[in-house]
């Protein structure tokens, strides 16, 4: 039997991992009411600025001495956040946002093959793969989506590994303040384009309450939650846990937007979920190392 002081932390970053999840879902479907007024790189400037300074203010984070710290990390942690959260919001203004989401996830995928070792890693990766290839419209549909939104989601993906890869360090590195200062340095790289594409639309005050969820739901509280789960887990198994996303992108648009999903869709959710819930599962395994990524 496992200990409940062995098994507390898991149980707290798989949880602050799914309220993460959730909550960047909801975001995300508040932050396309913004596109027709913004942009994709305004409605990105608005998530990541208000976030960093909703953070900013709260954490107060020059405080605090940085002497020793891990900065060449922390720098590409946060361009990786920009860069991801830019391309992720241009993928969004052409694909459908569970396509879009399901093709950002072949960045964590590659890195839950890239630190799998046990035959039964394997299995769940089977099962997210397979869950994926159901979800994308490969077939009927592959003529109608958009080259370059999916190249755009694509690009998200290499920026969704990155964050996660350099996310532990940073945690390890900076503590409680690792997300604040990211989040900060990814606004620095976002904001010019927001101004560039709408201006002084971006000042507009009945835009503002749109704005403030969507840096809320998008940013402040996801990557705080996931910060959490990050510098308590390996990054595989981070990685595996966010197969999630995909099947949540596509329930939040059967629930919320009144999209139908067909038979196949729900059973590549369920796999998904499977493989998720097998991780999380086998990640309380004792005898087992794994090596955290560097």
């Amino acid at each position: 039997m496992f200990s409940r002081s062995a098994i507390a932390p898991v149980v707290l970053a798989i949880g602050a991992l799914l309220i993460s999840m959730v909550s960047y879902q909801c975001g995300a479907s508040l932050a396309k009411h913004l596109f027709p007024q913004v942009g994709a790189q305004g409605a990105t400037a608005y998530r990541l600025g208000l976030s960093a300074a909703i953070l900013l203010l709260w954490r107060r984070p020059w405080r605090r001495p940085r002497s020793g710290r891990d900065w060449r990390a922390l720098w590409g942690y946060g361009l990786s956040m920009g860069a991801m959260n830019l391309v992720f919001y241009m993928s969004l203004r052409t694909i459908p946002l569970g396509i879009a989401v399901a093709l950002e996830f072949t960045g964590p995928l590659a890195l839950a093959l890239f630190g799998s070792r046990r035959p039964l890693d394997f299995v769940w990766i089977a099962l997210v793969v397979g869950g994926l290839l159901l979800l994308l419209p490969l077939r009927a549909q592959a003529q109608a989506l958009d080259p370059v939104g999916v190249m755009y989601a694509l690009a998200a993906g290499v920026g969704w590994a990155l964050y996660i890869v350099l996310g532990k360090k940073v945690g390890a590195s900076h503590g409680a303040d690792a997300v604040t200062l990211g989040i900060s340095i990814g606004a620095l790289l976002v904001i010019p384009f927001g101004v560039a594409h709408a201006g002084a639309a971006l000042l507009s005050p009945t835009l503002l309450p749109y704005a403030l969820g969507v840096a809320l739901l998008s940013s402040a509280l996801p990557y705080s939650l996931e910060m959490v789960a990050l510098t308590r887990l390996p990054a595989r198994t981070f990685s595996t846990l966010l197969s999630l996303e995909p099947a949540i992108a596509a329930m939040a648009g059967a629930a919320l937007l009144g999209q139908q999903l067909s038979p196949m869709q729900w059973a590549a959710i369920l796999a998904i979920i499977v493989a998720a819930a097998g991780t999380a599962v086998s990640v309380q395994q004792p005898t087992v190392v794994e090596p955290l990524a560097n």
